[in-house]
């Protein structure tokens, strides 16, 4: 890590770091005090974005569907899958509270951040203990997208909207896998509320 000065903070961001189980030990022996932001969103969307994002990668994988099921006729679910296991979300964050207690971690609802982008990232600035400064007027809703856009970029005149890789259209997938999905991950999901103290309200 760059060396941080009096006044500085130093931020960093890897996805994978949430579901890497040697990571928590690694980023608590660096320092204890590490303020940790995680995004999750509705794990069976999360599940479908992913997917999509390997798809465009690779167009002659296999079906969404035969994907997810270890038997599609018993209904049970291949959590051996990544796309499945990464929404697993309280498996990860058990693992994560042995090495740093809750109140140190701030959960961020993908959700808001599309649809409330400034009133999300207000609980970002006041976690890390900075004015509030990012405000509604930062930022505009680009419908191609469906994704709220900065204004402009730092230093640029130029609005600054997520790359090319986000906001792909999701292919269909059958309904019945979706609900059948939605069953499977509501357990962990209420534990997952149970263990932050929120709701994310995936379960509508």
């Amino acid at each position: 890590m760059p060396r941080t000065l009096e006044g500085q903070i130093t931020m960093e961001k890897t996805p994978s770091y949430f579901v890497t189980r040697e990571a928590p030990a690694r980023i608590s022996a660096m320092s204890k005090d590490t303020k940790l932001i995680v995004v999750v969103r509705d794990p069976v969307t999360r599940a479908i974005s992913d997917y999509t994002q390997t798809l465009s990668k690779r167009p002659d994988i296999p079906t969404f569907e035969s994907l997810t099921f270890k038997n599609r006729s018993t209904g049970l679910i291949d959590t051996s899958w990544s796309a499945i296991q990464i929404g697993i979300y309280a498996k990860h964050l058990e693992l994560w509270l042995r090495h740093f207690p809750v109140g140190q971690m701030l959960f961020v609802s993908g959700e808001r951040l599309i649809s409330d982008p400034a009133g999300e990232l207000g609980r970002v600035q006041d976690f890390l203990g900075l004015k509030r400064i990012i405000t509604d007027k930062h930022f505009y809703f680009n419908k191609t997208k469906g994704f709220p856009c900065l204004k402009k970029a730092e230093g640029s005149s130029k609005p600054h909207c997520l790359g090319k890789t986000k906001g792909r259209t999701h292919p269909e997938i059958d309904p019945a896998v979706v609900q059948r999905l939605r069953e499977f991950y509501r357990p962990f999901n209420l534990k997952f509320y149970q263990m932050t103290g929120h709701d994310f309200g995936w379960d509508g």
